[in-house]
C-alpha cells in the first residue's frame, strides 16, 4: 500500500513538473510564434500607430487582425508587407506618422496580433464612422465597433 502512495505523490510531482514547464496559455496565446519576421512585426507596429494612435487598445489590436485576415484571404495579397503597400487601401501609408517609430502600445499590439487576438472575429476591413461616408463600406455586416473605428466583413 506504501508504495502506491509513493508512486502516486512521484507521479503528481512529475505532473505539476510539466504543466508549470508548459504553461497552458501558451496554447491560446504564444508569443513565440515566430511565423512572422521582425520587420512584419515592425511595419505592422508603424501601420497600427498610424492608423490608431488614439484608439483604445483593443482597437490598435484589430486593426493588425484586420491586416492579417487580409494575408489569409484570397481577396488580398498573401504578405503583410503586400497588404499594408496595396494602393489605396490605408490613408496614413507614406505619411509622417507612418514613417516614425511606433510606440510601445503599437508594439505590443502588434505582437498580440500576430498571436493570434483578433476582436473583430475576421473582419477584412474598417473606416473612421465619424468621417466616412462611402455607401460601399457602409452597406459591409458590421463585425464590431471599437473606439472610432467600424469594422466590416
Amino acid at each position: 500500500m506504501r508504495s502506491r502512495s509513493v508512486y502516486a505523490v512521484l507521479a503528481l510531482v512529475i505532473a505539476v513538473s510539466l504543466v508549470g514547464a508548459f504553461p497552458a496559455t501558451a496554447l491560446a496565446y504564444s508569443p513565440w510564434d515566430t511565423s512572422y519576421t521582425h520587420d512584419e512585426l515592425m511595419l505592422m507596429a508603424r501601420l497600427i500607430y498610424a492608423e490608431a494612435a488614439g484608439e483604445p487598445y483593443v482597437g490598435k489590436v484589430a486593426v493588425g487582425a484586420v491586416v492579417l485576415n487580409r494575408v489569409r484571404s484570397p481577396l488580398f495579397p498573401d504578405t503583410i508587407a503586400g497588404v499594408i503597400y496595396e494602393p489605396w487601401q490605408f490613408s496614413c501609408v507614406g505619411n509622417w506618422m507612418f514613417n516614425s517609430y511606433p510606440n510601445q502600445d503599437s508594439i505590443r499590439a502588434a505582437k498580440d496580433a500576430l498571436a493570434g487576438w483578433d476582436p473583430t472575429g475576421g473582419a477584412l476591413y474598417y473606416f473612421n464612422y465619424h468621417i466616412v461616408s462611402n455607401p460601399w463600406l457602409w452597406a459591409k455586416p458590421a463585425a464590431a465597433v471599437i473606439g472610432n473605428h467600424r469594422f466590416t466583413y
